[in-house]
């Protein structure tokens, strides 16, 4: 099969928010104990921080992290996470049904930040507390002067603040499941007062609204219209949550998931910008996609309630997930004027791409190279291609192509790098790329992965699911000629010569 893509320094999308490669860290599983924090690994350093996960942290290059949670914040009280050790009480998480001894809190996360060089993303209770405690947790974490809560963080040994500068209202409060779930206008009310309450106490702050626990949500686009209406002055971003699945094997209709999930954030920009024009607002609302991925292999997993940190949502990532990633994360960019902000869910070991063994080894999952590869590559300008190549029917959707592809230009490097997923599962495409006004510009590298079935993963034992070079792809002129092989995630790098 042939394909076409014209790229030009015009065709610009918008600045990448470095933001929209961040992670998710949520009190859940082996996420915090025996992921990020395991005191006794031969890796762990004085504080405690698993030295072998952090350096894969860094591989990534993850800018932000949100924390504490997820469904885990709604019951959260951050008082009981500060303070000594040996005077933290166990608390009863009946977001997933464990014990949280509370060892690990809110400064041992802010120095897990600082070694693993990526800011926090905070996350208040606003299901089962309120606006006070959230303003009374900023001033803990920001305030330099002295208040009560200052001079509490002071007396736990942190003289500086933190200086936190991004903070969910909540999470996903229009869910039934959530502790403390509310109505749309009960939930707009609240976020608004916390929201202006918090920003009272640091002007410097920027806050995201919950919008719709996804796109299935009953009350989805009723949700955003309805909060928004009450909360828009006074926020920053509204949120969008959304993971795939692939149980019924249908790989053709899995990697056409961003169909739906370009759908799902038009949808969502179109209300913002309804709100704004009933307003008759000067203001415009980005999005903060805080999590989304694959999450489907591990839902029924075991467990013992009310154990401490029991293994939860350890999906083990196949090949076609790999693919499907690096598909969303190709489409988060083709919004990079909106989408501001966007968090993997999570970081490590709950539907994560980092996987460790408590007591033991770690591993890359085949999904951590793509996001690798975004996060390090993808910077600059996102530059709109215009792609033609041929497109499948499946059981759920129409019109498919099968090339999904972006393109980011970093002037200041001259750096121009494509981004592209073939999704056939037995042709190759060959792409012929005219780079119209990028004179000079010649291939520098091309990496791939490639050559798997599509259940293949990866292991303690085997990591072979993983990029590869490629001899770099021929070029003539303005036009540039490359083959993507059969069923594969594709980076190719060009500079200025």
């Amino acid at each position: 099969m042939k394909a076409k893509m014209t790229l030009a320094r015009e065709f610009k999308i918008g600045e990448i928010d470095r933001r929209i490669y961040g992670s998710f860290i949520e009190h859940l599983g082996r996420a915090v104990y025996g992921g990020i924090y395991e005191p006794d690994h031969i890796t762990a350093d004085e504080d405690g921080f698993r030295g072998d996960v952090i350096e894969l942290v860094k591989e990534l290059n993850v800018p932000v992290v949100r924390y504490p949670g997820g469904n885990f914040v709604s019951g959260y009280n951050w008082e009981d996470g500060v303070g000594p050790v040996d005077k933290r009480p166990n608390r009863l998480d009946l977001a997933w049904g464990t014990t949280e001894p509370n060892t690990f809190g809110t400064n041992e996360f802010m120095k897990w930040c600082q070694k693993a060089n990526t800011d926090c993303m905070m996350a208040v209770n606003l299901g089962t507390r309120g606006a006070d405690e959230a303003r009374n947790l900023v001033e803990y974490m920001n305030h330099k002067g002295n208040s009560a809560w200052a001079d509490l963080r002071k007396s736990h040994g942190y003289n500086d603040p933190w200086g936190v500068k991004l903070w969910c209202l909540g999470n996903e409060m229009d869910g039934a499941w959530q502790m403390g779930a509310k109505t749309a206008v009960d939930y707009g009310k609240l976020a608004n007062e916390a929201s202006k309450m918090m920003k009272w106490t640091d002007g410097s702050i920027e806050t995201v609204l919950c919008g719709s626990s996804s796109r299935n949500s009953p009350t989805f686009g009723e949700w955003e219209a309805q909060s928004l209406d009450i909360a828009y002055d006074s926020i920053d971003y509204v949120s969008l949550h959304q993971y795939y699945e692939n149980r019924a094997g249908d790989t053709p209709s899995f990697l056409a998931r961003t169909l739906e999930l370009e759908e799902f954030i038009y949808s969502v920009i179109c209300v913002c910008d309804y709100i704004k024009a009933k307003k008759r607002s000067k203001k415009t609302i980005n999005l903060s996609f805080d999590e989304w991925n694959v999450w489907y292999h591990s839902d029924n997993a075991p467990y013992e309630r009310w154990s401490y940190s029991p293994p939860r949502l350890e999906d083990i990532y196949n090949f076609e997930d790999a693919l499907l990633v690096g598909s969303m994360l190709i489409t988060l960019l083709r919004h990079c004027d909106r989408i501001k902000i966007a968090c993997l869910a999570q970081l490590v070991n709950v539907i994560a791409p980092i996987f460790t063994k408590t007591g033991g080894g770690v591993f890359k999952q085949t999904i951590f190279y793509p996001f690798e590869h975004l996060s390090n590559f993808g910077r600059g300008v996102a530059l709109n291609p215009i792609i033609t190549c041929e497109k499948y029917d499946c059981k759920e959707f129409t019109d498919v192509p099968y090339v999904e592809a972006i393109a980011t230009y970093d002037e200041e490097n001259e750096s121009l790098v494509i981004f592209a997923v073939n999704k056939s599962a037995d042709e190759q495409q060959e792409l012929t790329v005219n780079l119209m006004d990028f004179d000079g510009y010649k291939p520098a590298e091309f990496i791939s992965m490639d050559g798997h079935d599509k259940n293949d993963v990866n292991s303690f034992e085997s990591d072979f699911v993983k990029p590869h070079a490629n001899n770099l792809p021929e070029i003539d002129g303005a036009e540039l000629n490359v083959v993507l092989k059969p069923f594969s995630w594709n980076v190719i790098k060009l500079k200025k010569f």
